[in-house]
């Protein structure tokens, strides 16, 4: 594969435990202190980067996407291939557990349900007996939280699986979606990306609805109205003349059908789902470039009668296997790969920190971007009839699946840096940017992968509990599309322009600040708009963004830094409150320094954070989670994001400090 090399490598892994020695009082924040921090930071970073060019760290999850692993090596038959790794992961659920007995869904949150029910019988399938005292533990607090009928869909499909949950509780996926036209109000291309890719080969899966009988594979004592009363139906806490409960109401009559076998064209709409599983493999084995989507698509065709030894099979089992983590006596799995993503910026931070933009290390990570440039279309041609190919994706392997969010930060990576053919880099970076502004949505703004991803009614589905089945546009990403042009002095259309400030300003919170999509949470999405606004030549004194700044300062934590819990997305009261973290740091420190706040003592205060917290070799500790993948249901932890964000920010700071 160009771009990456064939041997198999592992991500960065950063320890989230505090070094031992932690200075008593905070740092000034001198120009000297400024420097040395900097230069250490730089040291670090390029210390870490790989020989073919680009950063790569671990993307931290919760651990039902380890448990979902072994669901899926169990249902294939392909477990006995793996005892050593088996093993490892039950040293790494068993240390994962908290003192209550659960599992959490992010660092700190008390524990969640569903995560814990996955974890608790991903071990039993690993050979834990229930009486043992964690197992006990855990299933006392899962029956506290009512047990496994109150877990989320997902849950209940991979427990249908090995039939400790009845298929009839499961939303019904008809096959027959795969065969309507494109002209009809709803087509699998109205769901988000990441829901599509997991969603068609679970079509396959839906319509077999096999159970697997193995060791360990019932889960009786975890239904707290026993199973023989367990409530079926499907929630639904608007009540039945909701939306919601009108989709319930089809879903019954769907099921229904199901009865008495009823289902026109059943056969080709499922040989369409295997061909369209088929067809969105990548070369290098993936789909989609997210653990679900890979999971659920060897699921899917292994109800087709695939073997694990077909090619197909074998290929996207060697795919999942380079998201794992594998250390002398853990074995854990990564939700997604982070390396486009991680080198942009990474960049960025090195280039705001005063490292030459002809620097060797530079030039290879920019050597290595420009060969992940996806030239063919993707299913964003769907919905983009016109826009020239030329995006990025945020993994080593996504060509159906590129983002405007990679995008933007390459594109301001390469623009910024000094290459040995620039002329090749310019025409290259001309297609980046007129592939995302042909990604704006209707309203004004842009969504990660597809425009006009906004058919809000599929969250009320009784399968899209997650509330995650649509990408509609959001302020964080269009902030980031305006930065890049700005940056890069493009020349977009003026309409454009105005039609995306336009839609920022309408998504601002009456507090001044705005909502993450992507980052945790309104401290990541206000520093987002503030920055893009301001690069693209906005006067920083206008009032709607120094209401942005002002929310920033009035959030600060009194040992000098931000943070921001995860609670924040289920509870507005909790908007910029948590304990300080390096990445939420940086990140209002980038937002006060863009919004002309970098003299001020906030901006001071939040410096002399970053500097007291800084380890002894140039990096910062960070457990908590701070990326988002769903608001409310899925976090992760990048393992860079306390590594570069700060480095940006204390270069921007010397820089502002500067001027």
């Amino acid at each position: 594969m160009p771009g990456f090399a064939p041997r198999f490598v592992q991500p960065v892994v950063e320890s989230p435990l505090p070094p031992a020695f932690r200075p008593a009082r905070p740092a000034p924040a001198t120009a000297a202190a400024v420097e040395a921090a900097i230069r250490k930071a730089q040291a670090y970073l390029l210390s870490r980067q790989y020989p073919e060019g680009y950063w790569w760290a671990e993307l931290e999850a919760n651990v039902t996407l380890t448990a979902e692993y072994v669901f899926l090596h169990k249902v294939l038959g392909t477990d006995g291939e793996r005892t050593r790794q088996f093993e490892k992961i039950r040293t790494y659920l068993r240390r994962q557990q908290r003192e209550h007995g659960g599992w959490e869904l992010y660092y700190g949150d008390g524990g969640e349900l569903s995560t814990s029910i996955e974890a608790y019988f991903a071990l039993k399938l690993l050979g834990d007996s229930p009486d043992l005292p964690h197992m006990a533990r855990a299933r006392q607090f899962i029956l506290a939280r009512g047990g496994i009928t109150k877990a989320r869909v997902f849950t209940k499909i991979h427990l249908a699986l090995f039939g400790a949950f009845p298929w009839e509780g499961c939303p019904t996926l008809p096959p027959w979606i795969m065969l309507l036209p494109d002209w009809f109000p709803f087509t699998i291309y109205e769901l988000a990306s990441w829901a599509r890719s997991s969603t068609v080969p679970l079509l396959l899966v839906s319509d077999r609805k096999p159970v697997v009988r193995v060791p360990g594979g019932d889960a009786d004592e975890l239904y707290a109205e026993g199973r023989a009363q367990a409530d079926l139906s499907l929630p639904n806490p608007a009540g039945p003349l909701s939306l919601g409960g009108v989709f319930i109401g089809f879903d019954r009559m769907l099921k229904l059908m199901e009865r008495f076998d009823f289902s026109p064209r059943k056969a080709e709409a499922l040989a369409r789902a295997e061909q369209w599983t088929l067809d969105h493999q990548d070369d290098s084995g993936d789909w989609g470039g997210i653990i679900p989507a890979m999971l659920n698509s060897l699921l899917g065709l292994h109800c087709r009668g695939y073997a694990p030894t077909h090619p197909a099979m074998q290929k996207g089992i060697a795919a999942v296997e380079r998201f794992c983590i594998e250390t002398e006596d853990e074995f854990h799995t990564q939700p997604c790969v982070s390396p486009v993503w991680d080198t942009g910026l990474t960049i960025l931070a090195l280039l705001d920190s005063g490292l030459p933009n002809d620097h060797p290390a530079l030039v290879r990570a920019g050597e290595w971007l420009l060969s992940k440039q996806i030239f063919r279309d993707g299913d964003w041609r769907f919905k983009n009839r016109t826009g020239p190919a030329g995006g990025w994706a945020f993994e080593f392997w996504n060509d159906f699946f590129p983002d405007v969010d990679d995008t933007a930060v390459v594109t301001m990576a390469l623009h910024r840096l000094k290459l040995p053919d620039e002329a090749e880099k310019q025409s290259r970076l001309k297609l980046a940017i007129e592939w995302t502004l042909s990604m704006q949505s209707k309203n004004g703004g842009w969504g990660a992968f597809d425009v006009d991803n906004t058919l809000e009614i599929l969250n009320d589905i009784p399968y899209g509990d997650l509330k995650a089945m649509i990408d509609p546009p959001t302020a964080d990403l269009t902030g980031h599309i305006l930065e890049m042009l700005g940056v890069t002095g493009y020349a977009a259309p003026r309409e454009k322009v105005e039609r995306a400030i336009a839609f920022i300003k309408s998504k601002q919170e009456p507090e001044g600040c705005w909502w993450g999509r992507w980052g945790v949470n309104y401290i990541y999405g206000t520093h987002m708009v503030i920055c893009g606004l301001v690069a693209l030549g906005l006067d920083p004194r206008e009032a709607f963004i120094m209401r942005g700044t002002q929310w920033l300062n009035s959030c600060q934590n009194e040992d000098g830094g931000w943070g921001e819990t995860c609670a924040s997305y289920g509870d507005r009261t909790l908007m910029g409150v948590g304990k300080s973290t390096p990445s939420q740091t940086a990140w209002a420190l980038l937002g006060l320094i863009a919004g002309g706040e970098g003299k001020s003592d906030c901006a001071r205060r939040g410096i002399e954070y970053l500097v007291t917290h800084q380890n002894d070799d140039g990096s910062w500790t960070e457990a908590e989670f701070t990326g988002t993948g769903f608001p409310n249901h899925f976090y992760m932890n990048y393992h860079f994001y306390r590594n570069y964000f700060p480095l940006m920010a204390l270069g921007r700071y010397r820089t502002f400090a500067r001027a």
